[in-house]
């Protein structure tokens, strides 16, 4: 499988039916990457990972292979796992499931974070955002040059 590196933000509405347009930006590079299937998993900041289906199997691999006293974590991942595909309307569904834990209502953000997606609801996110920027910021990215 090729790289898959998602970046930029798209604002999108959820419809009654708990579905998502995908934009073409990303469609075309998931339909090439992995034919359109995706997994959908919580995240421990409150979104969704959302992954093309063959970089959710190696992670999930990789979460299969930790020692037993990470079995919580690997019980949200893998338990929280769902399956999808792009559909012909360009739409994937999110599960009522995780549409809850991830608070997402309608208004909701597909950002690009090099090989994986994240699904957030706007306004949790905007919250999110002034929080890591009233944080101090990591001497990492201090240091970084742009």
């Amino acid at each position: 499988m090729p790289e898959s590196l998602f970046q930029g933000t798209s604002a999108l509405t959820l419809d009654a039916k708990g579905r998502i347009a995908v934009p073409s930006r990303h469609r075309d590079l998931l339909m090439a990457s992995a034919g359109g299937q995706l997994t959908l998993a919580k995240h421990p900041a409150d979104c969704l990972l959302v992954l093309p289906r063959p970089a959710w199997t190696q992670l999930r691999e990789r979460l299969l292979g930790l020692p037993m006293e990470a079995d919580g974590w690997r019980r949200i991942f893998i338990g929280s796992a769902v399956d999808v595909d792009i559909d012909s309307g360009s739409r994937i569904h999110i599960s009522p499931e995780l549409r809850r834990d991830a608070g997402l209502v309608r208004d909701v953000l597909l950002i690009g974070m090099g090989p994986r997606l994240e699904l957030w609801d706007a306004a949790r996110y905007a919250a999110h955002e002034a929080a890591v920027r009233q944080s101090p910021m990591p001497e990492a990215i201090k240091s970084f040059v742009f």
